[in-house]
């Protein structure tokens, strides 16, 4: 049994909510400079230039205004024993890269009385266990100007494979400019209710452009984005042929009477870091 301390976990949260807030990733500045290439309307290329410069200039200011609600995602070994309290550890590094970042807190206490808590916590954490002895951590920002367009549909198992389609083409369409398009769409098909929510936020933490193990969803995958892309809404909604960067599909088994699907979208920024401790 490996041990590891609560205050490990704080300071990698910590350095992850600064990192993920503020650094493009690579896969993400790639797949944007392959979107401006492909570009032949030019308020789109002007926008996609904008984006790269921007990323270029750095400086470790945030990509974002809106850093979002810290979304952290913990693949715990079952062989690894955490000395301290985790909960406690990961709120702790949240308000800690939150402050020594200078990133916007963003969180209220109450849906309903709208007070801030100041600090950004509660983080919304999500934790699998794993073989193995190591802790991988995954902090994933989530900004509300795109999670606010997402959805869910209970679909009826008779609406099959086309009515998956026309609801995460609808969804974007309905979204238009408001995700700050370019925008990567995570879809989360089977489970129940919330198990296909999860499904469709965890797809965003794909690498860019990867693809479903089984062809039959890579394939779907790649259908997808074509049609979202031939909504011509593009970046920032002033048409072009980049709406998504991508679209990235999970699944699970689900009951003999339903067919979840949750369409969950992020901005061109697709904000996450890990660590594995």
């Amino acid at each position: 049994m490996r041990e590891l301390s609560a205050g490990a976990v704080t300071e990698a949260v910590a350095r992850l909510c600064i990192r993920a807030n503020t650094h493009l990733t690579e896969d993400v500045t790639q797949a944007i400079a392959a979107a401006r290439e492909a570009e032949d309307w030019p308020a789109a290329r002007e926008i996609l230039d904008r984006i790269l410069e921007n990323d270029a200039i750095g400086g470790g200011t945030p990509i974002c205004q809106d850093t979002g609600m810290a979304c952290v995602f913990l693949e715990v070994g079952q062989d690894v024993h955490i000395t301290g309290d985790l909960r406690a550890a990961v709120d702790e590094g949240v308000r800690r890269g939150y402050a020594d970042g200078y990133l916007r807190k963003s969180v209220v206490a109450d849906p309903l009385d709208r007070v801030n808590t100041g600090d950004n916590t509660p983080a919304m954490l999500h934790v699998e266990l794993v073989p193995g002895d190591r802790i991988k951590i995954t902090v994933a920002p989530k900004g509300f100007g795109s999670e606010n367009m997402s959805r869910i549909a209970m679909l009826k198992p008779s609406d099959g494979v086309e009515g998956v389609k026309a609801f995460v083409v609808d969804t974007v369409e309905q979204a238009g400019p408001n995700p700050c398009p370019p925008i990567v769409v995570g879809v989360g098909i089977g489970g129940t209710f919330d198990q296909c929510a999860l499904l469709a936020k965890k797809a965003l933490l794909r690498d860019m452009g990867s693809h479903h193990q089984k062809p039959f969803y890579a394939e779907l995958e790649d259908e997808l984005l074509e049609k979202i892309n031939a909504l011509g809404i593009g970046p920032q909604g002033f048409g072009g042929r980049t709406t998504a960067l991508a679209v990235h599909i999970e699944t699970l088994p689900t009951h003999i009477a339903g067919l979840p699907c949750a369409v969950n979208i992020n901005c061109h920024v697709a904000r996450h870091q890990t660590e594995v401790l």
